[in-house]
């Protein structure tokens, strides 16, 4: 019912345009080495150096220190940081694409005991009935700056 993307924040002075292997190329980023964050990066940019913290608040301190060129995580993560006094000097760059599901899954789910099939069904239907209505729109500009929802699959 859910799926938040992969996200890279800079400095808000960043030179950086895009968030492209070729973009970041010879850049250090930072990345919480317990995260699918962590697996992506390390993949998708080979160009540049993956430093691994051990979480978000290590890699969060050296980006506003000017250690890092960039970071990449969850963007609630990040947009939780920005919006405090010690990430006020950073600012998310973009969203990296596509998001493999091989690497980041499918999104977050609601667990229902086997074989609950019409429980699936009308969760389900409820879902796509407040997409179409613009519900699920209006409930996720009121909590996030960014579609919670994620990529269509």
């Amino acid at each position: 019912y859910y799926n938040t993307p992969s996200a890279i924040a800079v400095p808000k002075d960043s030179p950086l345009k895009g968030v492209t292997k070729e973009d970041l190329a010879g850049k250090n980023i930072g990345v919480a080495t317990t995260t699918t964050h962590y697996n992506y990066a390390s993949k998708t940019y080979t160009d540049s150096t993956i430093k691994g913290y051990p979480s978000s608040p290590e890699e969060q301190a050296d980006l506003a220190n000017g250690r890092l060129d960039a970071i990449e995580d969850d963007i609630v993560v990040l947009q939780q940081w920005l919006d405090t006094p010690d990430g006020a000097c950073c600012k998310i760059l973009g969203q990296p694409s596509p998001q493999p599901v091989e690497i980041f899954g499918p999104g977050a789910g609601i667990a229902v005991r086997k074989g609950e099939t019409d429980l699936v069904n009308k969760l389900n239907e409820a879902i796509d009935t407040i997409r179409k209505n613009g519900k699920y729109k209006e409930i996720n500009d009121k909590y996030f700056k960014f579609d919670v929802y994620g990529a269509e699959s």
